[in-house]
This record gives structure tokens, sequence and C-alpha cells, in this order.
């Protein structure tokens, strides 16, 4: 395989390099994949849609109309990269669904392939820290409560912003997505930098998980279940469950296209149907989490609803209070105690 075949390789995205081959007929029976990705470029960009407005309603709670507490912050970063992605790929799908459906090519900047992959990398890297700083607060409760440096939320946050944007700029320079600079050196390096870093977040992720539940539910004291917990699981359950086949398949397509062509017809389709269902639904998760009150659902404002699933106070501590699950105020000093 030649540099400059490699070179095309690397700095096409994988929607990209299925246009490419189709045009260049080098795949035999289009019809069944071609159908394939209409439908699943078509449920992506309902799915998107609908989960923009979502996590824009939860960005606009909990940046503007919610006392903020450790938790909330990370909330809301995992919103801003949910939200980011989704817009990324609804532009990404747009073209393809303009393409198939009307043979127009139309060239889309690669700087959504930027947000894209720095929000999905920046929202995996949010979940595993909810992740390690819910396992920690189980642990050393006396610590947490009281040594954890206040701010240490919001610096977490962008540090880890910071990094996932570093990895996808410096990829994209050394791989010639963004610069016309191919360095197959360093764009190797950079890649498997990036796969490292990508695993031993999924590691972490599972590991403070399942020590978490452990605890909760095997451990010498029990710990009473709160909707924070609840929460937590199901964000963390959802994105194993949908948000991780993108991630593999994105390593996997990386370090396939270094051996050989890849195939057209794959399940890229596929696993991106499911991260636009990941990051749509986490929303529905706060609400939902919110809405339950001694296993039955009541209607409630949609900030009322936020503040609840937000909560780290046992069900039945809350249900002693019910004049607290009345009024949006006593929540949010509920929240800030915590």
């Amino acid at each position: 395989m030649s540099g400059d075949l490699l070179s095309k390789n690397l700095s096409i995205s994988a929607w990209e390099t299925n246009i490419i081959r189709l045009n260049e007929s080098h795949y035999i029976d289009t019809s069944v994949c071609a159908i394939k990705i209409q439908a699943m470029v078509s449920f992506c960009l309902i799915i998107s849609l609908v989960g923009m407005v979502l996590n824009a309603i939860v960005l606009w709670f909990l940046g503007f109309q919610m006392h903020k507490n450790a938790f909330s912050v990370y909330i809301l970063n995992l919103a801003a990269a949910d939200f980011l992605f989704l817009c990324s790929q609804f532009v990404i799908c747009l073209h393809i669904g303009i393409y198939f459906f009307y043979t127009i090519d139309i060239e889309i900047p690669l700087f959504f392939g930027v947000v894209s992959s720095s929000a999905y990398l920046s929202g995996l890297s949010i979940l595993s820290t909810i992740s390690i700083e819910r396992c920690l607060s189980v642990i050393w409760p006396i610590w947490y409560r009281c040594k954890r440096p206040r701010q240490t939320s919001a610096i977490t946050c962008f540090v880890l912003w910071a990094i996932s944007l570093m990895l996808v700029l410096l990829k994209g320079k050394a791989c010639g997505l963004l610069f016309n600079s191919f360095d197959f050196y360093w764009c190797d390096r950079i890649f498997v930098i990036t796969a490292v870093w990508s695993i031993v977040l999924f590691v972490v992720l599972c590991g403070s998980s399942l020590i978490l539940l452990v605890r909760i539910f095997c451990g010498s004291q029990r710990i009473p279940v709160t909707r924070l917990y609840v929460t937590i699981v199901l964000t963390v359950l959802v994105f194993l469950i949908f948000g991780l086949p993108f991630g593999i398949y994105y390593l996997l397509y990386q370090w396939v296209s270094n051996i050989r062509y890849v195939q057209i017809c794959d399940f890229y389709e596929e696993t991106l149907f499911l991260s636009c269902v990941n990051s749509c639904v986490n929303p529905i998760i706060y609400f939902l989490v919110g809405s339950i009150r001694h296993r039955r659902f009541r209607r409630k404002t949609l900030k009322l609803l936020l503040q609840r699933a937000m909560q780290d106070t046992p069900e039945e501590e809350e249900g002693g209070n019910k004049s607290s699950s009345e009024h949006p105020e006593e929540l949010e000093t509920v929240q800030s105690s915590n």
C-alpha cells in the first residue's frame, strides 16, 4: 500500500470512506448496504434532534437555574459533551443523507469530526470521573465531605476537556486530518496514546462502578440507595450498552486501516446509531429517576425532576420530609449540604 493511499485512509472518516468506495465501484452488491445506511441515517437524524433538545434543557437548568454541587457540575459537563456529540453527528448524518437521497456530495468541514471525537472522549472521561468520585464518597465519606476541595469538579472537567481536545488535535495534525502535514510515525504514536487512554478510562469506569455496587449491596454496613446512585448506575449501564460500541469500532477502524482497506458494509452505521441513542437517553434517565417517588411516577416540573435526580438523600428521609418534594428551594438547600 503506497504512502498516499495510507494517508487517504487515515484522513477521512468511515462515512466518507463508504461514499468514496461506493463511487469507485469497489463494492458489488450495494442495495442492502444502501438501504441499511439510509435507515440508520434517518434514525440518527431524528434521535440527534430529540437528544439535542433534551440535553439543551439539562444545560439550561443546571447552568442557569439550579444550585451547583459536586455531581451536578459533572452532569452539566456530560450534558455538554452529549450535546456537542449529537450536533456533530447530526451534521455528518445530514451530509450522508443528502448524498444518498439526492446524490449531492457536499463537503463538510473536518471541524465536525474533531468535535465528535473530542466530545465522545470527554464524555467517557467525565463519566469515569463521576464513578470514581461516587466510589470515593462511599469508601471514605468523612474525607470526601471534609477534605475535598470545593472546586475539584470544575477543575477536573476542565482538565479532561483539555486532554481530549489535545489528543484529537494532535492526531488531526499528525494524520493530516486538519493540515496537510501527514506524519506516519507520530500519527501511529498518537493513535496508540489515545487508545491506551480510552482503555484506561473504560477499565476505571467498570472497576469503580463494580466496587460501588459491591459496597452498596454486599458491604458490612448497608449504604442506603439514593436517587444519585440510581442516576449514576443507569447512566454507566446505558453507556456500556449503547455508547461503548462506537468507541470500540473507532479504535478497530483506525487499527485495521493501517493493514488493509476497510470493508464498506460494516457495523459503523449501527454503532453510530447506538451512540446517538446513548447521548439522547441520558437526559431521559435524569427526568425518569426524578419522577419516581415510592415506586410511583409523579408529574412534576422538569427543573424539580432534575433536582431530585441529583439528590443524595435516602428515600426514607425524603419521604419523611414531604414538603421538600413540593418546593424546589428546599431541594436546593439539601443539595448544597451534600
